[in-house]
């Protein structure tokens, strides 16, 4: 009988240490949770700016443009619950210090809100305003979001009437005091809403004429004509939003996209036609959930070369 009872106290003895053990574990993954969590809603997003610079060889370039430098930030996503307003005041006054050449903004503006529309538009004309206040050539792409909620034509009206210039499927030269061949700005729609034309967006550049091309879906990339976009920019994916430490590709958005996709960075070599390269940068808002990990929000800024 002692043998007997000896051995059920060890079995609860066990028993018990597991249950410790297993709850400890929980304990410390929903501390971890909480943390990550705490820090992908109100740290990564709201104070951390990854300020990512490339280089860009355009042939054709003049020698006036040579060290110029072109800054790009997207998906603003104003309207989206607890959005990012603070971080895009954070850029634009770090792009207007910058005085770049020229400020690209590859789409979505506005989110899904309850708030009037007029609202929403005038809340991105202020926030984007100090660019254009400080003499900056802005270009801007639409974007899905911005369709969806049904704000192009409002947006489009308040840009222009702003001096920001909205290229849809069109191209235009970037003005510049500087001798010698302009700069060709390229802008195309997003494709994801069936609004991308890449061709026709390259109607009116010469052959051989110097240009930035930017797009908002980085999908639309593969269809550009091969020499066609030495550079181009792209958005709409926020880097995943959340990716994988060290493992960029292994996001959210790489992982569960049913086509191939380029979410972060530099498209692979052959990834598009040849003689095109595409960057495609973080935005800074959001989708679906207020939260970014692993991918902060970015501005980007383009230091162009002769090639």
């Amino acid at each position: 009988m002692k043998s007997s009872a000896h051995a059920d106290d060890g079995r609860r003895h066990r028993h018990s240490r597991v249950r410790s053990w297993l709850t400890g574990i929980v304990a410390v993954l929903a501390v971890l949770g909480l943390l990550v969590t705490g820090y992908g809603v109100a740290v990564e997003p709201r104070l951390i700016l990854d300020e990512e610079r490339i280089q860009a060889r355009i042939p054709g370039l003049g020698p006036g443009w040579e060290g110029a430098e072109v800054m790009v930030f997207s998906d603003l996503q104003v309207g989206m619950w607890w959005d990012n307003t603070g971080m895009i005041e954070r850029v634009v006054e770090t792009a207007v210090a910058a005085d770049p050449e020229a400020v690209l903004l590859p789409g979505d503006f506005v989110y899904q809100s309850e708030a009037d529309l007029e609202e929403r538009v005038q809340d991105v004309t202020r926030l984007l305003d100090p660019l254009t206040g400080a003499g900056i050539p802005v270009y801007a792409v639409m974007g899905n979001h911005d369709y969806a909620v049904g704000a192009v034509d409002e947006l489009t009206a308040a840009f222009e009437e702003h001096g920001i210039e909205v290229l849809a499927n069109e191209a235009v030269p970037v003005p510049g005091a500087a001798p010698g061949p302009g700069l060709f700005m390229v802008g195309i729609g997003p494709s994801s809403v069936g609004k991308a034309a890449p061709r026709e967006a390259f109607d009116g550049v010469p052959e051989a004429a110097p240009r930035l091309v930017m797009m908002h879906n980085p999908t639309t990339f593969p269809e550009l004509p091969a020499g066609a976009a030495p550079m181009a920019v792209a958005g709409h994916t926020h880097c995943g939003q959340i990716a994988v430490p060290l493992l960029s590709r292994w996001s959210y958005l790489g992982l569960t996209e049913e086509e191939e996709i380029v979410a972060d960075g530099f498209a692979p070599p052959d990834y598009g036609a040849e003689g095109n390269e595409m960057f495609v940068t973080c935005g800074i808002g959001f989708s679906l959930a207020p939260v970014r990990i692993n991918a902060p929000p970015q501005l980007l800024t383009i230091e162009l070369h002769r090639a």
